[in-house]
Formats: C-alpha cells, structure tokens, sequence
C-alpha cells in the first residue's frame, strides 16, 4: 500500500510540473526560465527582484558564448535546473551552464543551405520547448526534433511538411497537454497554413488544422474551414496558396482549456488576386483559440478582414487578468502589425477595446459593435499606388512585448516604416518563389522613404493610450523583460542593451553589445544569484532589407554572442573596430538606361528583399557593392547555376536569363561606382 501511494505521489507530482525533473515551485518563483514567455500566459514578466532599480547600474557581464553564427539570432533562451537551452541561425540547438556559460552540448541539425531561397525573413529560429526531460525543436527545413535535455542526441524525429513545398519553421513550439505544438512559415511563396500537434513521447501526429480552405471541389477537413469557405469570393486561392501560415505566436490557458494561436497573410498579398470576388477571407490575420487536445475550434477574431498588406496577426499574444468598468475579465492583448492594440475577451473571444498604438492610415479606427475595422480611402490600392502606414514590417513585428502587472502597463517595441502599395499588373504564379501580388519594384525602392522610426512604447490598456515612450536611433529593436525589481530590459538594432524604470521608462543601464539586438532577454536565478541573459545577432526581415545600418550594429562582423549579466559581474567583449576598406573600381561594359532599368527592376523584384533597397546592404549578408571583381566576373554562375546555395544563396536559373544577370551587373556596377564617387566627395 505505501509503494501504491509512493507512485500515485510521483505521478502527482509529474502531473503538477509539467517538466518532470523540475521542481513543481519553480515556475512561480521565478528561479528558471522554463517556457517561451516564461508562462503558458507569455506575459515576461519575472517576480525576480534581486536586480532593481535602485542596483542595476551595477551590471557587469557574468559571461558570454560565442554562438558560431553571424546570422539573425531571435531564440528566447530556457532555464532548467541550471542549464540554459537556445538556437542559432540554421537552426542549431545548443545547452550551456546558465552561471558559467561553459558549453554542455551542440547539436547541428544539418538544415540544406538551399533552403535559404524559403526564408523571407532570415534563417533565424526563435527557441525550443522543454518537457520531461527533452528539448524539442522546429527546423528551417520542417523538421520536428526531440533531443535529449542531458546529451543533446535526438530522440525522434518528424518531418511536418512536404520538403518540396516552400514551407519553413522559425517559430518556437511549445508543449501543451503532452503534445508538441508547431506552426510554420511561408504565406509570401504560396503555401496554405496549418498548425500540427505531435504527442510530445513519441512523434505522432495527434491533429492538424488548417487556418484557410482548401480546394472547394474537396470535402474540408474541418467544421471551422467550412464556415469559412463562403468568405472566399472567386479566384483559384488553392492554387496560389491562400497563405494563413502560423509561424509565431502561442499562448495557453490551462483553466479554459483554451490554445491560441496567431495566423498570418495571405498568398498573395493581395485580395484582389486571390478571392477577386472580395470576402474576409477567414481565418487569415487572426487570432484563435483552439481544444489543444483536438485541435476544434472554439472561437475565432480576425484583426484584418481581407488582408491586403500583410498585417498579420502572429504577433505575440499575452494573457492577463484585468478590471474592466468594475469586473475582472480574463483578457487576451494582442499588438498585431496593423497598427491596433486589441483587447479581447479570452474566453468568448469578445471585443473589449481597439486603438492605434501607432500611426495608421490603412483604418480610420475599428467599430466595436461589429469588430471590423472601417477601411480608408483607397485603402485595397485599387486606384493606383498609395503609401500606407504601417507598412509590411508592421508597427510591431515578432519582437515580443510584455505585461507588468505591477505597472499595469504593456511594453511594446514599436516602429514606423512605410511602404508603398501597388497592385503587380503582371503577376504570374511562381511556386516556390515570391508570390506576394504586388508590385516589387514600387514597393522595394520605396521602403526607406518617409520617416522611420522606432521605440519603447509604455501601453495602458485600461485609458487605452501610452504613458510614455522612449525613441530609439532606429526601427527593429529587441523584445522585451520585466521584473519585479521595477525594471524592463531591452537590446536595440543599435548594439546596445539596456535597463529603463518601468514607471516612468528612465534610463538606469546601458552596455554596449557589438552586434544590434532583436532577440528578448530572460533573467533566471541560479545559487542565490540573479542573471539577466539575452542573444545578441542583428537579423530578420527588416535587417535583411533594410540599408546601411550604423557601423556599431555589425562592428564585430555579426558575430553572434548569448550574453548574461549580473550585479558585480567583470566580463568584457572583445569590440573590434572594423574599418571597412573601399572596393576597387570594376572597369564598366558599355550599357544602354534600357538594360540599366531593367537590372534595376530586376534587382528589386529578385535581389533587395536579403541584398538591400539601392543594392546598400543591411549588413547581414554581404553588400553587393563590395563585392569582388571576382565575384562580378561570377555573377552568371552564382545566380543561375548555384555556385554559392551551400552558402545560403539560391540559385534563380528558373526565372532570371542571363540577359538579366547582365542587367543587374550593369545595375550593381552603377551602385558601386556611386558609392567610389561619394567617397571621393
């Protein structure tokens, strides 16, 4: 009988800490870092106050970890008894010591570099799960991997989409109820999304559902795609994707029952190509929540009826409680790209409020009797190219935010850049390739026009208006931390990272970090001691496409660090000084403006989305004007034949001709001639 009660107690207590060798305090106190957003609700906030205001200008770095990656680094790392688990670019899982940083193991899952061409946004993965025992990881390549916490060895793994479609996973899973839960990625290249649950001991598929229907000539596979059907309106959307992919956000709550979940655009971009005949176009851009055991759907808010800019709503979804007209309701935030700060009701999926956290022009605002926004003039760009705010990176991309309950306020890092939107006039569907509807050349030479901006928003929910905002030098800033010591962390596109006072968002802290700063910090307790950790890689989208980034941004050649601090701590990083020297010039072919348009063209619609607007490099893969001779004598053979895929660079042999790598030679060697020209003045 006693050995009966013994097992019945052990299994109590497995069932009381999902984690199995965890302690079953632990999550309360704060001491580990042990889920995405440290709680099934994501909030990121820590009761940590061992750092607070009155001491953090007092940090000094504990130790730092070379990542081996000069790529986009994005990963929320875990704590587990006292070991810290994080990825690298290409996917790469590796366990640290979490008070020394000494390496406890490496796994390398081996993604093709080819696979590059499938990454709109970087080849950048943002964390792993952890259960029982396991590390669990999404692959760039679609791969679901368990490994073994202890070793790193793999313990099973799933292939969770056909490898030959265009699909990628940069998202973090999470483990729900012994299921593994993973989304993925590529809406831009003609896919139809769906999120998968796997049973988390042994790697079978327990449900799928898909977030956009299918072929209507087939039966669908859920209740939920059926009632979405009719807000599809003409067109062939089965044939050109639909889009819908959930690549990011996940919350749960254990007391509802309830997983949600963000989905994304649509494929293409634009409604008038995809469902000509108008429509919502459910469940695109928006939030669900689903039975985690089933996958059913119990309700659904979509934040951007008929998207056609891609505003996606997987940004990060956060769950509070909070007293609204004198009742507390369980609440759900949301700060999607399209510019409004939602509140929902997170059990019945309710409206409670929605208001502009930043600047937009697509809405004049969104009525809460019905929850739809109300579209501005020429809104859908039917009447020709218009600039609409916020552009495709959103007024809040993937960078998590996160909830004070002590401030009541959401921290939001925010930005501005707007983009011009036209209606492609020859769009042809490509499979595999961008399939975004819009016109590239407009759009891409437009990006950087205009102001852009970023920073720290301070966000009540409650007088639905900011408290304070802090600026930033640039847009693409780091996620963000709270503790209970009165403080919220931050890393900037800038390189540096820093501490503010949560009230009223005073600097107290600032180190410099050598490379810009998008991934979120954690901050864990190991031995009495309170560490903050955080990556440290400027990467995604923005970086990618973006110009020129200050030289501090990249100065140490992107190498990426994970980085933690302490009170008291004595580290140094090495910050060299790279003094970039000028190309040598390239003695010009004779070219005509046609062929100097036409590389221009071409070089916007096929080049600038990694290689920069202008051919000005963002300063994660290399700036073409750099190049060398060498490399422009090659450019035939890296472009169309592949030279270079094991390097991450497709090859584009299936829809560029050799007319047209002369043309963007022409193109470059004209950018590179101005860059000598500039110095020269």
């Amino acid at each position: 009988m006693k050995r009966n009660l013994g097992v019945l107690l052990l299994l109590a207590l497995a069932c009381a800490n999902p984690d199995g060798r965890l302690r079953p305090e632990t999550d309360a106190t704060g001491v580990s870092w042990l889920r995405h957003g440290r709680t099934d609700a994501e909030q990121r906030f820590s009761p940590l106050h061992q750092i607070d205001e009155h001491n953090v200008a007092q940090l000094g770095i504990a130790w730092s970890y070379d990542t081996r990656s000069i790529r986009g680094l994005e990963a929320t790392p875990l704590v587990a008894d006292g070991v810290l688990y994080a990825t690298a670019s290409w996917s790469v899982v590796f366990a640290v010591d979490a008070a020394t940083g000494e390496e406890r193991w490496r796994y390398d899952p081996g993604v093709p570099r080819s696979k590059a061409v499938h990454a709109c946004c970087d080849v950048v993965n943002r964390g792993v799960a952890l259960h029982r025992g396991r590390v669990y990881v999404g692959t760039l390549d679609g791969r679901l991997i368990a490994l073994d916490a202890d070793t790193g060895a793999p313990v099973w793994e799933v292939q969770t989409f056909d490898p030959a479609q265009a699909y990628t996973i940069t998202g973090a899973p999470r483990v729900v109820k012994n299921k593994v839960i993973i989304g993925n990625g590529g809406a831009e290249y003609g896919v139809r999304g769906f999120v998968s649950a796997y049973d988390a001991a042994t790697g079978d598929l327990a449900w799928r559902f898909y977030t956009v229907p299918g072929d209507p000539s087939l039966p669908p596979e859920s209740a939920a795609l059926e009632r979405a059907l009719p807000t599809w309106k003409g067109g062939r959307w089965w044939e050109v994707g639909g889009g819908g992919t959930a690549w990011d956000s996940m919350a749960y709550d254990a007391k509802l029952d309830l997983l949600y979940i963000g989905t994304g655009n649509g494929s293409p971009w634009t409604r008038k190509l995809r469902s000509p005949g108008g429509g919502d176009n459910l469940y695109l851009s928006s939030i669900l929540a689903l039975r985690p055991d089933s996958g059913e759907l119990v309700w659904h808010y979509q934040t951007t009826p008929g998207d056609s800019w891609d505003y996606t709503a997987t940004q990060h979804i956060l769950l509070a409680d909070l007293e609204i007209a004198g009742r507390m309701r369980q609440v759900l935030f949301q700060a999607p790209k399209n510019g409004f700060f939602y509140v929902l009701d997170r059990a019945t999926g309710e409206l409670l409020s929605a208001d502009p956290y930043v600047p937009v022009s697509w809405a004049t605002h969104v009525d809460l009797s019905n929850g739809r926004p109300v579209y501005a003039e020429n809104a859908f760009y039917e009447d020709g190219p218009t600039s609409v705010l916020p552009g495709p990176t959103g007024g809040h991309s993937w960078h998590p935010m996160s909830w004070n309950p002590q401030t009541g306020l959401v921290y939001i890092p925010v930005q501005q850049i707007p983009m011009v939107y036209a209606h492609d006039p020859h769009f042809v569907h490509r499979p595999g390739i961008w399939n975004m509807g819009i016109d590239g050349v407009v759009g891409a030479s437009s990006i950087g026009k205009g102001a852009i901006e970023g920073a720290l928003l301070a966000w009540d929910p409650l007088a639905k208006r900011p408290v304070w905002r802090i600026d930033h030098r640039r847009p693409w800033n780091g996620g963000l931390l709270t503790t209970a010591g009165n403080l919220v962390f931050q890393g900037t596109g800038h390189a540096t990272f820093e501490a503010r006072r949560a009230t009223d968002g005073e600097l107290l802290f600032q180190a410099p970090m050598t490379t810009g700063v998008v991934a979120p910090p954690i901050t864990y307790q190991i031995d009495g001691e309170q560490y903050i950790a955080v990556l440290a890689g400027w990467g995604g989208g923005f970086a990618l496409a973006s110009a020129d980034p200050p030289a501090e941004t990249v100065a140490s050649g992107n190498a990426g660090r994970l980085i933690a601090f302490k009170l008291g701590g004595t580290g140094a990083l090495d910050v060299p000084t790279l003094a970039r020297e000028l190309p040598s010039p390239i003695a010009s072919r004779p070219t005509t403006a046609k062929q100097r348009k036409r590389g221009f063209d071409a070089f916007h619609v096929w080049c600038a989305t990694c290689h920069g607007p202008a051919a000005i490099g963002g300063g994660t893969i290399p700036d073409l004007r750099y190049s060398s001779v060498a490399t422009y004598q090659a450019l035939d053979a890296i472009v169309l034949d592949g030279a270079y895929e094991a390097k991450g660079m497709p090859r584009f042999d299936e829809w560029l001709s050799q007319d047209d790598v002369h043309a963007i030679r022409a193109y470059l060697t004209q950018q590179r001639e101005a860059l000598l020209s500039e110095a020269a003045h």
